[in-house]
């Protein structure tokens, strides 16, 4: 480059120089650099990015050859330690670009130290730059929503969804199911009136679930019963019995309740049917048709089906979810009803008590392989923001209740954290919560 530079330099300066010049050398050498560098300037331009692009071009495809990617994980081929054991989880079908601005916000890290300065949280510190998802737990906007595209979150276990509202364009981020896929439809039911869903059900039926008469079949109804009782009280006088009084025919005729028996006799007087009294509306029964149980739907527990798989359980009434948000987690729904507290099984195995207007989120969570990864060196460790783990019996006497002594002795004593709270094993929970039925097994 240099030599080529030169050449053009000279070039240059031959054609600037004027015949019977005045320049000085020096003002002809400086115009010459400055035409070199304005004619050298698009060479450089598409040289350099020739360069980046092979470069690139060449560093992919040596990536390539050095990891496998089977779709379920991805492998590195061993050319350090540290990636003999590396595996991590395939990203093949998620968002190769970054999130969505708006829906971000930086995260701002503290190193696990409190207002004074303090290390309350050890272990914590550095790490690559993130900023946090604004994922809606609470679902509250009520109708249809189109998958756009699954998306890599490195502030959770789990990955996420950007769904758009298909009525207000409205972008919105969503902790991803298992199984859901681009261009799926989901829809929520925490912001609907269920009330007009009862009614839309109902249309056209009575409020007890039996269909409605017309005027014209009711009045058709009440004259053929009232023919009825009129050939009956005209079979009783020939046979010699007393008559049926004229008032009694005429109201009879008039009422709709009046039940005639096959053979009536007229000694019996009409009886009266119980009226139907309109039972309460069972939400679980009556909106079966108008709800779709599709996965990634989130809807009230007391609409879930009994013995559906569900995650981002909610803990309070039109709250936002809570429970079962970690990657490959779900729950399942033991007992609901239309009002009172509904009953879901953890993961965990424990058994408790939700208030049935909670939200639920129908599936599992996706990103059930992540418990299968492995990082394979402390540095990768170090970038996700974690600080190395000092033992204790490495530590001073005052450090650790494990620390001092000579050699690798923790003065025989259970294990125990620094402030010394039993580590394996110990009961630390003073209180259980009154929601709880049955608490997960323990060792």
């Amino acid at each position: 480059m240099l030599a080529i530079r030169r050449v053009l330099a000279q070039q240059a300066a031959r054609l600037a120089s004027p015949i019977g010049g005045t320049r000085t050398g020096s003002s002809l050498l400086i115009s010459a650099e400055t035409a070199a560098q304005r004619t050298l300037m698009p060479a450089r331009q598409m040289s350099s990015s020739n360069s980046s692009i092979k470069s690139s071009s060449s560093s992919s495809s040596s990536s390539r050859r050095n990891t496998k990617n089977d779709g379920q994980f991805k492998t590195w081929k061993p050319l350090a330690p540290t990636l003999r054991h590396r595996r991590m989880v395939s990203r093949k079908d998620l968002h190769k670009g970054g999130p969505i601005r708006e829906l971000t916000v930086a995260k701002r890290r503290t190193g696990g130290r409190n207002s004074s300065g303090h290390i309350t949280c050890r272990h914590r510190g550095g790490g690559a730059k993130r900023r946090i998802r604004l994922v809606d737990f609470k679902r509250s906007e009520p109708g249809p929503q189109q998958v756009v595209r699954l998306e890599y979150d490195p502030g959770r276990s789990a990955h996420i969804a950007l769904i758009k509202h298909m009525e207000t364009a409205k972008l919105s981020y969503i902790l991803a199911p298992a199984g859901l896929r681009p261009g799926a439809v989901v829809q929520s039911y925490m912001g609907v009136d269920l009330n007009e869903l009862v009614k839309a059900r109902r249309l056209g039926e009575g409020e007890d679930g039996f269909e409605l008469e017309s005027e014209g079949e009711s009045e058709a109804a009440a004259a053929e019963g009232g023919v009825a009782v009129v050939e009956a009280a005209s079979e009783g006088t020939t046979a010699g019995e007393t008559a049926v009084e004229e008032p009694v025919v005429k109201e009879t005729a008039v009422e709709e309740t009046v039940v005639l028996e096959a053979e009536p006799s007229l000694d019996a007087s009409p009886t009266r049917q119980p009226t139907k009294r309109a039972a309460e509306p069972d939400l679980a029964s009556d909106l079966v048709g108008k709800i779709s149980m599709e996965v990634g739907n989130c809807m009230p527990l007391k609409l879930v089906p009994m013995g559906a798989t569900i995650h981002n359980i909610g803990l309070h009434p039109f709250g936002r979810g809570q429970l079962v948000r970690s990657a490959g987690a779900s729950a399942q729904l033991l007992y609901t009803a239309s009002s009172g507290l509904a009953q879901i099984r953890l993961t965990s195995g424990e058994v408790r008590r939700i208030p049935v207007d909670a939200c639920a989120t129908l599936g599992q969570v996706s990103n059930g392989d992540h418990k299968h990864e492995k990082l394979g060196s402390a540095g990768a460790k170090r970038r996700r923001g974690w600080r190395p783990t000092v033992r204790g019996t490495a530590m001073n006497t005052h450090d650790h209740p494990h620390g001092g002594g000579r050699g690798k002795s923790k003065g025989n004593k259970h294990p125990r954290s620094p402030w010394g709270k039993l580590a394996k094993g110990g009961k630390t929970r003073s209180r259980t919560s009154s929601m709880v039925i049955k608490g997960r097994p323990r060792r």
